[in-house]
C-alpha cells in the first residue's frame, strides 16, 4: 500500500483560508439582504400599487 495522502485531506492553512472565504461570502450575503431591504422601505407601500 502506497502512504500517500488522501487528496480530500486539507492542510491547516487551506483550512483556514477556506473558512475565511466562508465567512466573507456570508458576510457579503447578509449585506444584500440587508440592502434589498433597505430600499424595500424606503420606497415603502408603493411597491406593490402598481397595475399589474
Amino acid at each position: 500500500m502506497d502512504n500517500k495522502p488522501d487528496p480530500g485531506d486539507l492542510t491547516e492553512e487551506q483550512k483556514r483560508s477556506r473558512r475565511s472565504r466562508s465567512i466573507a461570502l456570508a458576510v457579503v450575503l447578509g449585506l444584500v439582504v440587508v440592502l434589498f431591504y433597505i430600499i424595500t422601505l424606503v420606497k415603502g407601500p408603493a411597491v406593490l400599487n402598481r397595475p399589474l
